[in-house]
């Protein structure tokens, strides 16, 4: 039996598309800044961010990175061998798993997010926290953390099987 869709709030309808209106806006303006800055791509900043930022380490296992970050397994390898490339990570075995691969932050990474950081700081802050009062950020970090809660309370992608190359999806 097919259920007609609901009708849709248009308060909610309303808060959606602006959230996704200033996420888009505010992307385009960090990828914009952070090419300028250090000719990197959004996501290689978010792994040296998150190594730097939240890892005591410095490393993190490629597979806990790219549910981090949400991105894919092979994107994410993919970014992470140009950083590589650039002196800015170093990638090796997991001690406790032989298939897994550990990244960690250099020394030079950890300069160069250094050196970009303000001009990140600037962005996000002229561009999102400008208009909003002290309050208004906390009641946003309030508003969101139970909605990325529960996003993030489903089993993260890297447990999800990986389909393989021209396999046809069950029915």
């Amino acid at each position: 039996m097919h259920h007609p869709p609901e009708s849709v709030d248009p308060v909610r309808l309303g808060a959606y598309f602006a959230l996704i209106e200033v996420t888009s806006l505010l992307r385009h303006a960090i990828e914009q800044q952070l090419r300028e800055a250090a000719d990197l791509s959004f996501v290689q900043f978010q792994i040296l961010a998150r190594l730097d930022l939240h890892s005591p380490t410095g490393s993190h296992r490629m597979t806990d990175l790219a549910d981090a970050i949400v991105h894919s397994r092979s994107g994410l390898t993919y970014q992470a061998g140009l950083l590589e490339k650039a002196g800015l990570v170093t990638r090796t075995p997991t001690p406790d798993d032989e298939r897994g691969t550990t990244v960690t932050i250099t020394d030079a990474g950890r300069a160069l997010l250094a050196e970009i950081m303000p001009g990140h700081t600037e962005v996000v802050s002229r561009l999102l926290f400008e208009p909003l009062s002290h309050t208004d950020a906390e009641t946003l970090a309030a508003l969101l953390a139970p909605v990325r809660d529960h996003m993030r309370s489903t089993p993260p992608r890297s447990a999800a099987p990986r389909r393989r190359r021209g396999a046809r999806p069950s029915r």
